[in-house]
């Protein structure tokens, strides 16, 4: 279901493009995952140790205005995944947004967002991959760093390789214990702020109206804040691509968008208001988790321990659903004629090992070039994707606008998950990511990361245009060796 729509004007169309139905959800892909395992991927897969580790450092830049950083920045994130879950809905697919974009834009831009958003993920599951290790190596000193990743990518390899249906169960499991665990933050949370613990007392506003007041920077602050937790957001994605494989993906996209963005903003948001409203920010120290800081503060014994069990669970997770999001966007790549053809060889089980393999190959690169060029080659790789996640909202904010009004017109009962205010939500949203991008240039810590990851796009964009201009001229030579007159030798 991957081909493009074809347009009778384009020598490139084939004929097995013109007659694939563009709203045809087959997948060859199995069907294993279940409405639970997609609405866990949802919640767990943007639930990290950006949130439970990096959030010291928005918190450290904006004060309590952390908080309307973070309503900002989730606000752009629903807005994003209400369209991207609109056009999945309407056409399940296991590349989502890549195909969504090459509908909606051409091959281009399926191409580019492809494998940008491929490139991503294996880099990211680099940093998971060798951050789990570190806290594996602080409780078995003994066992040396690189075993440890060896052996996380050796156990996630092999649930990948297995049925679809045991990497929903791992993720489903891994997700119930991030989830869990910032229910039981929140809990606790109200009840210090209450005075309802033990040995505590009601701490009211004071953190919040004192220490510099509510916007200890002003706006500025609050735009820095912005900036150190938007892409905290990243990983929502992967639920719109796992969908296609499950029994029904129209209904499961959609549900499964429904009930992650409200959630997901209630966490992320809930757990910045108690953190800022138990402790001072002056507090708050960068790479310092101000989860362990409030749970030091309210009493609870082994507070550091407990956090790096569930930051240990939570990179995990994020290289499981991460090696899964690479491997699936590979494969559809791969049946779009974007990437290799050997990778759309599928198991039994429906599972696209080669695909899989092929990912993970890659993730083990980035692994050996963070242990041993973490500041050099490594970093360079890690500026390069710091900023695709906006190239890659952007890509599906333009997608939607073009492929709602086809929707509308060929297919319009299979709108069952809408994007609200169309179309002014969604420009609202491409104007935001344009500040982000402005943002990030004036910003010195920023900018290092919006040149690079401008440089990697250019590259892909540039590889996509010359595909796309030798793809046109060998059409054109074969039409017109299909054009010479009657009798011709």
């Amino acid at each position: 279901m991957h081909d493009s729509p074809a347009d009778p004007a384009d020598p490139g169309a084939t004929s097995a493009t013109t007659a694939r139905d563009p709203f045809d959800a087959a997948e060859p892909l199995g069907h294993g995952l279940k409405q639970r395992h997609l609405t866990m991927l949802g919640l767990g897969g943007v639930i990290g140790a950006g949130l439970f580790v990096g959030s010291g450092a928005g918190i450290a830049v904006a004060g309590p205005g952390i908080v309307v950083s973070y309503l900002i920045a989730g606000a752009l994130a629903m807005l994003v995944m209400r369209m991207l879950g609109e056009m999945s809905a309407a056409m399940p697919a296991s590349g989502s947004f890549s195909v969504h974009a090459e509908r909606a834009l051409g091959r281009w831009a399926g191409f580019s967002a492809g494998w940008l958003y491929w490139f991503l993920l294996v880099v990211v599951l680099a940093v998971e991959a060798t951050g789990a290790a570190q806290i594996a190596h602080g409780w078995a000193p003994s066992v040396p760093q690189w075993a440890w990743v060896l052996a996380f990518m050796l156990v996630f390899t092999g649930a990948n390789l297995a049925a679809v249906k045991h990497f929903g169960e791992f993720e489903f499991w891994f997700a119930a214990l991030k989830v869990g665990a910032i229910v039981l933050f929140l809990v606790l949370g109200v009840l210090a702020i209450t005075g309802w613990l033990p040995d505590t007392e009601p701490v009211g506003l004071t953190h919040l109206s004192g220490d510099g007041g509510f916007l200890p920077h002003g706006w500025s602050g609050v735009v820095s804040g912005v900036l150190a937790v938007v892409f905290a957001f990243g990983g929502l994605e992967v639920v719109t691509i796992a969908a296609a494989e499950s029994d029904d993906p129209a209904r499961s996209v959609a549900r499964a968008v429904r009930s992650a963005v409200y959630r997901i903003l209630f966490f992320y948001v809930g757990s910045m208001l108690v953190i800022v409203t138990l402790l001072p920010w002056t507090a708050m120290r960068p790479g310092l988790s101000p989860y362990v800081a409030v749970l030091d503060g309210i009493g609870i014994p082994s507070a550091g321990q407990i956090m790096n069990i569930v930051v240990f669970v939570a990179l995990l997770s994020a290289l499981n659903a991460n090696l899964y999001g690479s491997s699936r966007m590979v494969f559809s790549l791969a049946e779009r004629g974007e990437a290799p053809r050997a990778l759309l060889k599928v198991a039994p089980g429906g599972v696209p090992r080669r695909a899989v393999l092929a990912s993970v190959a890659f993730g083990f690169v980035s692994v050996l070039l963070n242990l041993r060029w973490p500041d050099s080659v490594f970093l360079y790789m890690l500026n390069a994707v710091g900023a695709v996640l906006i190239f890659v909202w952007a890509l599906i904010a333009v997608s939607q606008l073009r492929l709602r009004r086809l929707i509308e017109r060929e297919a319009p009962e299979r709108l069952v998950l809408r994007m609200w205010a169309y179309p002014w939500l969604t420009w609202a949203a491409l104007v935001a990511m344009a500040a982000v991008f402005a943002l990030m240039l004036a910003d010195g810590t920023a900018r290092p990361q919006l040149l690079w990851s401008s440089g990697a796009t250019a590259l892909v964009l540039l590889v996509a245009g010359v595909r796309e201009w030798r793809l046109r001229r060998s059409a054109d030579a074969a039409a017109g060796r299909g054009a010479r007159p009657p009798g011709a030798g």
